[in-house]
């Protein structure tokens, strides 16, 4: 199959890609780490071009699966040529490489894309200095490619000189006795070896002429020079016009257990710009453009695999099926046979029955004279020799088994030499050739006669139970043969439909709560998951233990993840960490994206996938070393609405337990911050609190008016902060149960309901009214455990400090403001709001820069400002053109564990997660440290989920679908498999 371009698809390509010249670059992206994609457009006019390093450049028509985040060459290629004109687009010399120019003058830039051997990509500024190159690499001792280097631009081959009779000659003389005539050819002209075949053939010279032998210098010259002519002319115009495009196919029959429903399917071979003589008589698609034809074939190049993969199934059990009914035929064959031959040497045993008698007797007189057996054999070969018709009977001696061989005639049967006449059918019938049979010494010849007849009535019997049963196992097969056709076409389509997600490149899991959790499988990856999909309002998890995974909760909507989640995710960073297999109970610690970063102190220095930590550890109890596997099932679009919600925040009294998750020991050596205060202590502060918000509704009417409205009156005054005071977080450990305690500090005259406040990661809270704040209607055991389990924003500046008291006259102030804006609904205050701070009166924090939040409300966002392309980054902070992580979301309601009847699945996804995330799904099996090998404990998982009495049988169809490899990927070592009734599978 051919999967890249030869000299004159280059020629061709070139000429049809001139009509992107003068259009603008619009943006770059990157399909992998070869494959890139440059969008273009002007006026009423967009194109998308694709280039591989190494085997291909066109313009594509085609969705293709774009990288999450843009990789360093496509940030380098945005960097220079985002909004730049492409100028020329060119062929350097006639070898496999072009040359894309951006830009004019000082400020042009190159692009060089080599389609030779293991590709190249570079990118050069107007002096040919490479400013980033896709492989560095070392050719000979002088040319190298690396950053700051020159380009060399005189490596190419040069133009073709015209080609004449003198110079075709001194090729061919060249080439050996005996080489391929076409070979010789391709290595010294640059045509191409299918064009050069097309030239050839159309001068009836074959593809198989070799030099000396079927082709002979002198005598055929004058056809290679006018083929090569001809070549010359096609290349000439390939320069000068496009051409149109072709895919040569392959036809292919579908194996069919029957033989009138014969399907076939046509299989992409090559692509050309033109029709070539060697491939007139096979199938092929014409297209308009030789681009197009590119990127059909290329487009189609999987599903290609995938029907190729299927038919060379269905052939292999069609084939099963074809010796099953060949192996029954040649029983049945192969009894007939022992039938025929029982009966023969049975009647000739009859017609010389005195011969046989006579040559038993004989033989056994002389074992009866206790001759040994080598005596026996001299006596039989001197008896032979005098022409004595017993001795000549015997062909050989079995004594160990007791049995000799003799050859008998039919005595009966007439002279081949008669003059009487053959044709009469019945003597014909009667006659019985001469054969070799064995005979038992103890029995007569009567007696070996019946032994024979014996054996053809077994025989015959075997054939009767043969045929009965042949029926039976043919329909057995021919259902089974069906079945598995059935199964190849069913997990192809699935194979087709199924759609790799970012995340699956790392370890992952959705939480309980519908949070996706990413982790690294080794350095580099933690060092992309924190760089490039950590943003700062996601959660950042890792063990306490050297040699574990960097684990983020991605938190699209900025607000406290609960406790539930992160205890899931510190499962997780535990468990793909070196405790794993040190089968060692630790704990991990949480912090926010923005306390993540990769500055080292002074003097130091971070190695891949290290960064440092700044502010404070949130640790949570130590847990167990347990997993699960389990199946996610992709939703059609129509059926994701019945689970909604599937995913969801406990109800107060259950997630409680959450927070408590596993024990310590009281001999597990885990450092864990401790309160002075002693447990009765800590229990009647939390008494307090409780009593604190039972007290709320009485002074609740005293505070109408939002944080937001005082802080765009007063955001350019930095005195007039909020009047609500920040609180700080206390962590108390109970006979190794942590448990988070938001302690407020509130005075007296001023006290304010924690659970009409959000953090929002600026330095103030903002206060809910009551209708706003859903959870308050759950009762104050509810409010008691919002107080108990709050998670506050690490606040670098004011987490000791107090917030300052209002001004005087601000209340006053305050009334009159409600009073002119009572008329407001909320969504006509919060777009003025925006217009107002469109004035440029409030100033942009540090973390807003970060790409902290800036939500207003819950319900309200403000969209986070992009950085400018000349400022400094900070270490976490995302381009512009880095994906949101909103959509992360919405992409995995479509994923449920638990099936429903009448939902409409397309395909399903392995997930290992904590055990506890799994305990809704409806297959799943345990994981913990073991001795199982990855790959067998994934399967035996997989047959139990199989055997499983209500799986239905499209959710068969799509566990079988899913290949190995996806299976036990995210297995983090040597496990063991726990579940109900695995002992019987086992058995």
């Amino acid at each position: 199959m051919k999967t890249r371009y030869n000299t004159f698809d280059i020629v061709c390509i070139v000429t049809e890609l001139q009509k992107l010249v003068g259009m603008r670059v619009n943006n770059i992206y990157d399909i992998d780490n070869k494959t890139y994609l440059i969008r273009f457009q002007k006026p009423e006019e967009k194109q998308v071009l694709l280039l591989e390093s190494g085997n291909r450049i066109h313009l594509t028509n085609f969705e293709w699966p774009k990288n999450v985040a843009p990789c360093g060459f496509s940030m380098k290629l945005r960097k220079h040529l985002k909004n730049k004109r492409l100028e020329s687009l060119s062929q350097v010399g006639v070898d496999r490489i072009l040359d894309l120019q951006f830009g004019t003058g000082e400020a042009a830039y190159h692009v060089i894309l080599e389609l030779y051997d293991r590709g190249n990509m570079v990118l050069t500024d107007h002096e040919m200095t490479i400013l980033y190159v896709l492989r560095p690499h070392t050719e000979g001792d002088k040319i190298k490619f690396a950053v700051r280097e020159k380009y060399p631009q005189n490596r190419a081959r040069e133009v073709l000189e015209e080609v004449t009779k003198e110079k075709i000659l001194e090729i061919l003389q060249k080439g050996k006795n005996g080489d391929q005539l076409k070979k010789v050819l391709v290595s010294n002209l640059e045509y191409g070896p299918s064009l050069l075949d097309h030239a050839l053939q159309k001068q009836g010279i074959t593809n198989a002429a070799k030099i000396g032998k079927t082709f002979d210098i002198d005598r055929d010259i004058d056809k290679v020079v006018s083929a090569i002519k001809e070549a010359d002319i096609l290349f000439k115009k390939a320069q000068k016009e496009p051409l149109k495009g072709y895919i040569i196919q392959k036809k292919e029959e579908r194996a069919k257990t029957n033989a009138n429903d014969a399907e076939y399917f046509y299989s992409n071979q090559e692509f050309h710009p033109m029709l070539f003589e060697q491939h007139s008589s096979m199938p092929y698609k014409e297209f308009d453009t030789f681009c197009m034809a590119v990127d059909e074939f290329f487009s189609t190049l999987e599903s290609q695999k995938l029907e190729l993969k299927a038919v060379q199934q269905e052939r292999e059990a069609m084939k099963k099926l074809e010796n099953v009914r060949k192996d029954h035929s040649q029983r049945l064959v192969g009894l007939e046979k022992v039938q025929e031959e029982d009966k023969k040497k049975a009647e000739l045993i009859t017609r010389n029955q005195e011969l046989v008698d006579r040559t038993i007797m004989s033989v056994q007189m002389l074992l009866g004279q206790q001759m040994s057996w080598d005596n026996i054999e001299e006596v039989i070969s001197e008896a032979r020799t005098r022409g004595e018709p017993m001795a000549v009977a015997i062909k050989k001696l079995k004594l160990e088994i007791n049995h000799i061989s003799l050859l008998l005639h039919d005595p009966y049967a007439e002279p081949e030499n008669s003059d009487e006449s053959d044709n009469d059918d019945a003597d014909d019938e009667d006659k019985i050739p001469s054969m070799v049979l064995d005979v038992d010494l103890d029995l007569t010849a009567f007696a070996n006669a019946r032994r024979y007849y014996d054996q053809k009535r077994t025989a015959a019997k075997k054939q009767q139970k043969t045929i009965e049963s042949h029926t039976k196992a043919l329909k057995s097969a021919e259902r089974k043969t069906k079945q598995t056709l059935k199964d190849v076409q069913t997990i192809t389509n699935i194979n087709k439909v199924r759609k790799v997600y970012w995340f699956e490149k790392f370890f992952w899991f959705i939480s309980s709560e519908n949070y996706l959790v990413i982790a690294g499988r080794d350095q580099q990856q933690n060092e992309i998951i924190v760089k490039r999909y950590m943003k700062s309002t996601d959660i950042y998890v890792h063990a306490d233990i050297h040699g574990a995974s960097s684990v983020v909760i991605k938190n699209p909507t900025g607000l406290p993840v609960p406790p539930k989640t992160l205890n899931e995710a510190g499962t997780m960073a535990i468990c793909y960490s070196v405790a794993w297999d040190a089968k060692v109970v630790t704990n991990a610690y949480w912090v926010w994206g923005e306390q993540v970063s990769k500055t080292a102190p002074t003097g130091e220095y971070l190695s891949t996938g290290s960064f440092m930590i700044r502010g404070k550890k949130n640790f949570l109890p130590p847990s167990h070393l347990i997993l699960g596997l389990s199946f996610l099932f992709r939703l059609e679009d129509g059926s994701i609405e019945k689970h909604i919600g599937e995913r969801k925040i406990l109800a107060a009294e259950d997630d409680a337990l959450s927070v408590q998750g596993g024990e310590a020991s009281k001999d597990d050596d885990v450092e864990v911050p401790i309160l002075d205060e002693s447990d009765e202590e800590a229990e009647k502060q939390e008494n307090e609190v409780i009593d604190e918000d039972q007290k709320l509704d009485e002074k609740i009417d005293r505070i109408e008016l939002e944080d937001l409205e005082e802080k765009n009156e007063h955001s350019s005054d930095s005195e007039e902060e909020s009047k609500f005071p920040d609180t700080h977080i206390k962590i108390q450990h109970f006979g190794g149960t942590r448990h988070i305690l938001a302690e407020p500090v509130i005075k007296e005259e001023e006290t304010i309901d924690e659970e009409n406040i959000i953090y929002l990661g600026d330095d103030k809270p903002i206060l809910l009214k009551p209708n706003q704040n859903k959870s308050r209607s759950r009762g104050a055991s509810e409010s008691s455990y919002k107080d108990k389990n709050h998670i506050q924003r690490p606040n670098s500046d004011q987490s000791t400090k107090q917030q300052p008291q209002s001004k005087r006259g601000q209340k006053s102030k305050l009334k009159k403001i409600k009073e002119k804006y009572k008329d407001q609904d909320e969504e006509e205050r919060q777009m003025r709001m925006e217009i107002l701070q469109s004035s440029g009166t409030q100033k942009d924090t540090k973390k807003s820069k970060k790409g902290g939040k800036e939500s207003l409300s819950k319900n309200t966002k403000k969209e986070p400002r992009v950085p400018r392309p000349q400022e400094p980054k900070e270490p976490n902070e995302i381009d512009d053109d880095e994906p949101t992580v909103q959509a992360d979301v919405e992409m995995i309601n479509a994923l449920t564990g638990i099936p429903l009847e009448g939902d409409e699945l397309l395909f399903a996804v392995p997930v290992i997660a904590p055990y506890n995330t799994l305990t809704n799904y409806k297959f799943k099996v345990k994981l913990t440290p073991g001795t199982a090998r990855k790959g067998k404990a994934a399967k035996t998982a997989v047959s139990m989920f199989l055997k499983d009495r209500s799986i239905t049988q499209r959710e068969k169809d799509l566990l079988k679908a899913v290949k190995d490899d996806q299976l036990a990927r995210n297995l983090p070592g040597k496990v063991k498999l726990s579940a109900p009734k695995m002992q019987n599978l086992r058995k």
